[in-house]
C-alpha cells in the first residue's frame, strides 16, 4: 500500500539530527558514513524519503522563494553540497563538517548499492546523457541493480502522465532514484512524490552528467579549494552565469549579516 505524504512525514526521524541554518535554511551537519548509511538503510527498508543537495545558488533560492525554501526545509536530508554551504557550517560551530556533495555522493551510493543489491533508478536529463550514464554504470558498476532509467518530456506532464512515470518506478523494484531535473525543479518534484515513489530520492543534479561523461568535471586541485564554480561558469558562461556570479554575490552578502548577527549573539 502506497503512504501517503503525510504518513511519509511521521516515519521517524533519526534522533542524532543535527541542523544549522545557514541564511535560515536547515542544512545537516553530517560526516559522510552517516549520510550514506543513513540514505541506503532508508532504502533498503523501501521507505519514501528524499535528499536535498544543497549549494550556495539552492540556498539563496530558498532563502528567498517561499515554496523551495518549504521544499528544502521539509527534506529527509539536506546536505552542504558547496564549499561556501560547508565553510558556513564549519564557522557557525561544526569545524569537521565536510562538503557532503552530489556527485561523490552518487560515487559512494552506487559503490554501497552495488554492494547491497539495491536498486538504482534514474530520473531526468537527456535520452542520450541517460544511454551515456547507463554504458559507464555497466561497465564500473558490473553488479550494480540497474532497474531503470527514464526522460521525462521537458515541460509539465500531465496527471495521466505524472502517474504512469511513479507506477514505473515503483514497479522497478527501485531502492534509490536518482533525479537529473535541475534546481528547484527536482526539488519540488521530490516533495511533491515522496509517500507515493517507494524509494529514497536524491537530487543529484549535474552529477548524473559528469558520470555519464557528457559535462567534464572540474579538477580536483579546483575542488578542493572551492573552485568547482569558476571551472563550470568557464564551460557554460551563458547558462550558468546567473547562478555563480549574482547567487554567490547574494550567498556573502547572506553570510556576513549572518555572521554578524552571530556575534552579537554569542558575544560575551
Amino acid at each position: 500500500m502506497h503512504m501517503t505524504a503525510t504518513m511519509a512525514e511521521s516515519l521517524d526521524t533519526p534522533t542524532d539530527r543535527l541542523r544549522q541554518p545557514v541564511l535560515g535554511v536547515p542544512v545537516d551537519v553530517l560526516d559522510w558514513p552517516t549520510a550514506v548509511g543513513r540514505i541506503c538503510d532508508w532504502a533498503q527498508r523501501g521507505e519514501s524519503r528524499y535528499v536535498s543537495i544543497c549549494d550556495a545558488h539552492s540556498i539563496v533560492r530558498a532563502s528567498r522563494e517561499a515554496d523551495h525554501g518549504r521544499h528544502i526545509a521539509q527534506a529527509d536530508m539536506v546536505t552542504a553540497d558547496g564549499w561556501p554551504v560547508a565553510w558556513m557550517l564549519r564557522h557557525l560551530g561544526h569545524p569537521q563538517q565536510e562538503r557532503i556533495n552530489g556527485p561523490d555522493l552518487m560515487l559512494h551510493l552506487l559503490v554501497e548499492a552495488e554492494r547491497r543489491g539495491l536498486g538504482v533508478y534514474v530520473y531526468g536529463t537527456t535520452p542520450d546523457t541517460l544511454s551515456a550514464l547507463e554504458a559507464a554504470l555497466r561497465s564500473g558498476y558490473p553488479r550494480l541493480r540497474i532497474v531503470g532509467l527514464h526522460s521525462p518530456p521537458f515541460r509539465a506532464l500531465t496527471a495521466e502522465e505524472d502517474a504512469a512515470d511513479v507506477a514505473r518506478i515503483n514497479a522497478s523494484g527501485a531502492h534509490l532514484v536518482m533525479t537529473g531535473l535541475g534546481c528547484p525543479k527536482e526539488d519540488r518534484w521530490m516533495h511533491a512524490h515522496r509517500g507515493r515513489v517507494q524509494a529514497v530520492m536524491l537530487g543529484i543534479g549535474a552529477g548524473i552528467d559528469f558520470h555519464a561523461g557528457t559535462v567534464v568535471r572540474a579538477p580536483a586541485w579546483m575542488r578542493d579549494h572551492g573552485l568547482e564554480w569558476l571551472f563550470r561558469l568557464s564551460q557554460e558562461p551563458r547558462r550558468l552565469w546567473r547562478r555563480y556570479l549574482v547567487h554567490n554575490t547574494l550567498f556573502v552578502v547572506g553570510a556576513l549579516r549572518q555572521f554578524a548577527r552571530h556575534a552579537l549573539v554569542h558575544r560575551p
